[in-house]
């Protein structure tokens, strides 16, 4: 039987209203900081649930629920379906990448084995157990190495470890690692420094962002993981079978980092990632950072210790940090770069025509966040702040980010979790099928992105519901204004996104300010909750949906959006 909406666990505790045709619940309770923000208690033992669920079809149930609950606070604005478009010289071989944005550089050959690119301006963080970035992702695969890895053609595969043993119930991973292995100081990398840095990084005071991913992992206690480790045998115990858990033995967060070199740094009390803030910090990957000149360049050069050394043929590895765009096309036009990862919005169609242009599938969304205890929907109650943010939500000319903007042939976006994610059972999660409809059944999504006059006209309705007036042209009354900031980093294609958010808004007489922030102080102040409605985007960390969920529970370091807070 078809459900025309997942109902919520708790519906008794819900208010149930319809909006546009599909069914709005709205918790009776609020957030601690703001009587506007939806409580978020019902999420979080969702999510907690979905981990230990090991029914298939009820725990895709499960994420579609928690899909369908954090929509409807309308505080995740989806706009697009990333495509990963760079320029690649044409003498560069060997560099490849997997469906979840991370490059790997480090057996590319280039042109006297040495490699000039650009993927970002200076990083924020290079410690893999706090990066939570894209481009700290992919300087973590340069220098660093995981029990497993993802090989050209996107398949896990062993690196640290030879392989792996897995009990009959799935609970137990018991995994050999290979002899020899060393630090790029050539003291001896092993299974008990696995040991500490995955127990290092769901340590409290370590403050990593992606601590809540070892939730699938059984404890000994609160901040010890029920793991073992001697010699060459790591030994990991789960809570419930999972069946991602190897993926996350690639994900960097997760990378063995070296115990005395990150406890005797200078400042590692107040900072746990003080012993990778400058060159020469110790690595296990196939690099290591020789030379940072902050905001300008880093190089990085062969690490000899590395297990897989013989294979490396670069010795330099040189970027470029950078987020002037026109700079970086002209360094590449001009062979300075032989690989570049920003494209300028005005040479999108030139970069199209030529044979180094590259556009390949990845797993994410790009979306905009309101921040759910802004100031913005004080004194509205939480229904009246969602239907604002549902308004906006639908004011949004996506298709004209996506050709005039992006212009890399993306997919419009109507729901968070992508298309082409697995849901864990067979199938994929954005479909309608029998076990779920989307609550518009023609749509596979939670609105129709291309419907602008019905859109606007439901988004007025909202807004007038949540106290708004409107004038006889259907402009905001000034008796009744809306203003609101909109923060993303300075590179030109977000801040293009930015203006075209901010012309649809006033549309209505919505007024929306664009503030820029260098990449790093944006990642901050996101972090921190200081904004109205910020640029965001999210590169799936795995194959499954709970990837796209768990960010969102009240403790995890990438809840931006401030639920639950």
């Amino acid at each position: 039987m078809k459900k025309k909406h997942v109902a919520l666990a708790l519906a008794a505790a819900m208010a149930v209203t319809t909006v546009g045709g599909a069914t709005v619940y709205a918790s009776e309770e609020h957030g601690p900081s703001s009587e506007a923000a939806p409580a978020w208690e019902n999420y979080d033992a969702r999510i907690a649930e979905i981990r230990s669920e090991t029914d298939l079809v009820k725990r895709e149930a499960l994420m579609h629920e928690a899909e369908d609950e954090l929509m409807n606070t309308w505080a995740i604005i989806p706009l697009y379906y990333y495509n990963d478009v760079y320029m690649q010289s044409t003498d560069v071989d060997n560099i490849y990448a997997n469906l979840f944005g991370f490059k790997y550089f480090g057996f590319a050959k280039a042109p006297g084995n040495t490699l000039s690119l650009q993927i970002a301006s200076e990083p924020n963080k290079l410690d893999p157990a706090l990066n939570s970035t894209v481009d700290g992702a992919c300087l973590a695969i340069l220098a660093f190495s995981g029990l497993y890895s993802y090989d050209a053609d996107g398949k896990l595969v062993p690196e640290l470890a030879e392989g792996c043993e897995v009990s009959k119930d799935g609970l137990t991973y018991t995994f050999t690692l290979r002899d020899g292995l060393k630090w790029s100081d050539g003291e001896e990398l092993n299974a008990e420094d696995v040991v500490y840095s995955w127990n290092r990084l769901v340590t409290p005071e370590t403050g990593a962002d992606y601590s809540y991913l070892a939730d699938i992992i059984a404890r000994k206690d609160d901040d010890t993981l029920d793991i073992a480790g001697s010699g060459n045998t790591f030994t990991v115990k789960l809570k419930a079978p999972c069946a991602y858990f190897l993926d996350l033995c690639a994900f960097p967060a997760f990378y063995p980092v070296p115990q005395q070199c990150v406890e005797s740094a200078e400042g590692a009390d107040g900072n746990p990632g003080a012993w990778c803030v400058e060159s020469g910090f110790v690595t296990s990957g196939p690099m290591t950072c020789t030379e940072w000149k902050h905001n300008e360049s880093m190089t990085y050069e062969k690490n000899p210790n590395y297990f897989r050394a013989d294979e490396v043929s670069l010795e330099k590895v040189q970027f470029m940090l950078s987020a002037d765009d026109t700079a970086i096309w002209n360094a590449f036009e001009d062979g300075s770069l032989q690989f570049i990862d920003t494209i300028a919005t005005d040479m999108m169609a030139t970069a199209k025509e030529k044979e180094e242009y590259h556009n390949i599938p990845t797993l994410g969304t790009y979306y905009a966040g309101f921040n759910v205890n802004s100031d913005l929907f004080k004194g509205k109650t939480i229904q009246q702040a969602a239907d604002m943010r549902k308004a906006i939500n639908l004011l949004i000319d996506r298709q004209y980010i996506v050709d005039t903007i992006a212009q890399a042939d993306q997919e419009v976006a109507n729901t968070f979790i992508p298309t082409g994610m697995l849901d864990g059972n067979g199938g994929e999660f954005r479909t309608n099928d029998d076990a779920y409809t989307y609550p518009m059944e023609d749509v596979v999504g939670y609105f129709d992105p291309n419907a602008y006059e019905e859109n606007l006209e439901e988004a007025r309705k909202l807004l007038e519901g949540a106290g708004y007036k409107f004038d006889e042209s259907g402009m905001l009354s000034a008796e009744t204004p809306l203003n609101m900031t909109y923060l993303t980093n300075d590179a030109e294609g977000n801040v293009k996104i930015g203006e075209s958010i901010q012309q649809d808004l006033a549309a209505i007489g919505i007024n929306v300010t664009v503030e820029t922030r260098e990449w790093s102080v944006f990642l901050d102040e996101r972090k921190q909750g200081k904004f109205d409605f910020c640029r965001e985007g999210w590169l799936a960390d795995y194959n499954d949906p709970i990837n796209m969920l768990e960010m969102w529970e009240t403790e995890s370091g990438n809840n931006d959006m401030q639920f639950g807070r």
